[in-house]
């Protein structure tokens, strides 16, 4: 279990860019990637909001034929994959296929194939159903996909946590490589669940944003009191994870080191948090204590931060409870501001997110924190990033059902 791990690749797709280098300067400037739905017309819905991804086509990265085997979710995992990997030197001959695994979270699975394919059944009847609706919509297919792009022959595997399961994916996979089972692993998350029934079934659990429908830039406002709900999102983020003496051989770029891991269940809520914050305190401090750190020694924190009424003031609630003194300077801020919530795939880009932090030492910023709830008075870096030395960081994920995941990391020297 003293095996290291680094991250040697990293790959996305999202709101920001349909790449890293697109999504970090996106991060760094404090774009905005949420607009309007334009995907099918949500003038029925309460939200009308959306982080969608760009400009982009399926048949850009892969052959049509292969894109039309694939849910939208597969698709945005297969494109962060190919780029984690090509980033990371991940190429015939690198890297022992027995060796290397894939972990990929998501929460919903192939909700639009399974949205249309209800259509067609309905007016169509059975035989108008996809032949390939199975594999289409389970959770598991984006691994696998992954895992047949890269040759990858080692464990794959899908977490389903919610909006831990990126993160949790993560996680897992650091466990395998540390227990020496594997050298290299592709983890991290996907989504696509801005479809009509995706987007209803948050809006009648009167989960995200239906305030700013007309403004949807400000939509996004994690720790701000005027929030109201979080922003759907969709996309993929892919990182290559490496024992640190395999990676030092082959001569590849590292990013940072992953050094803890920390998982919990709440076990009190299907959607809400703990009130006191119980299960983020115990998932941090594990991660911290994982890590061989101790609280003081932390830097930063990627907070889960989701613009919801309840969650942001039980987060801050939880960080001062793990932190104690030092929270207060500590350096705090949501990536969400920017690209909304990825729900399955949120943790996937806010390692990658973090990983960059510690790479050029820059603290992001919280976009549209623009009036600070009194509850969250924790210094969450309103509407500005900055320079300045980052030794070490964790990323926080809590998800319905009560699923938090949290991932330490140190700058690689």
């Amino acid at each position: 279990m003293d095996r290291r791990v680094v991250i040697t690749g990293l790959g996305t797709i999202n709101p920001l860019g349909n790449n890293v280098k697109d999504f970090w300067k996106g991060v760094k400037n404090l774009e905005n990637g949420i607009t309007r739905i334009t995907r099918f017309d949500p003038c029925d819905q309460t939200s009308q909001v959306a982080g969608e991804v760009k400009d982009f086509s399926p048949v850009d990265y892969m052959e049509s034929k292969e894109a039309r085997r694939m849910d939208r979710f597969t698709v945005f995992a297969v494109v962060a994959a190919i780029e984690a990997a090509r980033d990371g030197g991940i190429k015939d001959g690198a890297v022992d296929p027995e060796r290397m695994g894939v972990i990929v979270g998501n929460g919903i699975g192939g909700i639009e194939s399974l949205g249309n394919n209800f259509k067609k059944l309905f007016d169509r009847g059975p035989k108008a159903v996809h032949p390939l609706l199975a594999p289409m919509m389970i959770s598991n297919i984006g691994a696998a996909n992954v895992a047949i792009k890269l040759n990858a022959l080692g464990p794959c595997h899908a977490i389903v946590t919610a909006c831990a399961s990126g993160t949790d994916a993560i996680g897992e996979a650091f466990r395998w490589i540390k227990r020496g089972a594997t050298d290299v692993m592709a983890a991290g998350g996907t989504e696509a669940s801005i479809t009509p029934l995706g987007l209803a079934s948050f809006c009648v659990l009167q989960a995200v944003s239906t305030k700013q429908n007309d403004h949807p830039e400000k939509a996004s406002r994690p720790f701000d009191k005027d929030r109201d709900g979080f922003v759907m999102s969709e996309g993929a983020g892919i990182v290559i994870l490496e024992e640190l003496e395999h990676a030092k051989r082959r001569g590849a770029k590292i990013y940072a080191e992953l050094v803890g891991y920390g998982a919990s269940c709440d076990a009190n809520h299907l959607t809400a948090p703990h009130p006191e914050g119980r299960g983020a305190i115990a998932a941090m401090s594990m991660a911290i204590q994982d890590a061989g750190l101790a609280p003081t020694d932390i830097d930063y924190i990627n907070a889960h931060g989701t613009s919801t009424p309840i969650n942001d003031p039980v987060e801050t609630k939880a960080i001062k409870r793990v932190f104690g003194d030092h929270a207060r300077r500590l350096k705090i801020s949501s990536t969400k501001s920017m690209v909304g919530h990825l729900l399955g795939g949120a943790g996937g880009i806010e390692t990658i997110a973090t990983a960059l932090s510690l790479k050029e030492q820059y603290y992001p910023g919280t976009r549209n924190l623009d009036n600070p709830d009194p509850r969250c008075d924790l210094d969450y870096l309103a509407n500005k990033g900055m320079v300045g030395e980052m030794r070490t960081a964790i990323s926080n994920s809590f998800g319905f059902g009560g699923h938090n995941a949290v991932l330490a990391f140190k700058r690689y020297e």
